[in-house]
């Protein structure tokens, strides 16, 4: 594997989940692998999770790991080829991506989309030009369209708690005060469809998401139905698609609760968080031991280590 940048990336599912599961059950058993190796980890958003599951993840292999807030320390980068740098962006990608390359064995870099211009944001360019010009692997820690270390984290642990061998995964679109990217529906959808799973998506109408990542994906406008036997609620919001980036309705009534849980089979509930309390989900819910919301964070570290495994060993 050179990069992770999606599902795309991964040449043997099968290898990867099984290095997920020896990572799991032995941490420190790789600790000497990135002996001499070091990454730099780039942030033009916040973090949480990401940056300090990926940071952990780096320790457990001996990888050394420098995080870099480009928004405070780095020079305002120009993303295009061919512009006149007349304005306010001093240093190109070209040059910056190749010298961070030439410190670094690996880099990760999280972008989100600004919800203004949807073809921009859907062109995923700082992803993209960094592997262009870096000439190291390049891991994504969250672009405007994918997630892919967090779809990892998701699909690692419907398998830990999965009682059937096919459990029926819903999708569930939330309510949320903001606009938020597409990014986490979009990457879940996509690992999902790979890997074979009974998902189903459900949403308002008006939160139609980009038809790549819906096909052969069992859509319905009605949240109740979706839920029904259900093995794993998986709730996120995200503004519009078509209307791109507007909130098209608070949808309050689409908040989970117990009573919507009830119609599930005893389903596990999921979310990538940060989560609000009492708007996405209620908190009788994710306080709940359906609730494997911390089970799931944790294992942000074990996806970030067999990934990174995985592109150091090859």
């Amino acid at each position: 594997m050179k990069h992770f940048t999606s599902v795309k990336d991964v040449k043997d599912m099968e290898a990867l989940l099984q290095t997920a599961k020896a990572v799991k059950q032995s941490p420190f058993a790789d600790k000497n692998l990135a002996s001499n190796k070091a990454m730099c980890l780039i942030f033009l958003n916040p973090s949480l999770r990401t940056r300090l599951s990926t940071q952990r993840a780096a320790m457990n292999l001996g990888l050394d790991t420098v995080v870099f807030d480009m928004n405070q320390g780095g020079w305002n980068l120009e993303f295009q080829d061919g512009t006149v740098m007349n304005v306010d962006k001093p240093e190109h990608v070209k040059e910056a991506a190749a010298v961070i390359g030439q410190y670094y064995d690996i880099i990760g870099i999280r972008a989100f989309a600004h919800l203004k211009n949807r073809t921009e944001d859907y062109a995923e360019l700082v992803i993209k030009q960094f592997q262009k010009y870096a000439g190291v692997p390049v891991i994504s820690l969250e672009s405007p369209v994918r997630h892919p270390l967090q779809s990892l984290t998701d699909l690692i642990t419907i398998e830990e708690h999965k009682t059937v061998e096919k459990p029926k995964i819903v999708l569930s679109w939330a309510p949320h005060p903001k606009a938020l990217p597409q990014a986490v529906a979009n990457s879940f959808l996509e690992w999902m469809i790979a890997t074979g799973q009974d998902i189903t998506l459900t949403h308002p109408k008006g939160y139609e998401l980009d038809d790549t990542f819906t096909k052969n994906v069992k859509v319905t406008n009605d949240q109740r139905a979706a839920f029904e036997g259900a093995d794993f609620i998986y709730t996120k919001n995200w503004s519009s698609y078509q209307d791109y980036g507007q909130v098209l309705e608070k949808g309050n009534d689409w908040m989970v609760s117990a009573d919507k849980m009830k119609l599930t089979n005893n389903a596990k509930f999921m979310h990538c968080l940060p989560v609000r309390r009492n708007v996405i989900v209620a908190d009788e819910v994710i306080d709940s031991e359906q609730s494997i919301v911390i089970q799931q964070a944790a294992n942000r570290v074990v996806a970030a280590q067999a990934v990174l495994k995985t592109i150091l060993e090859s």
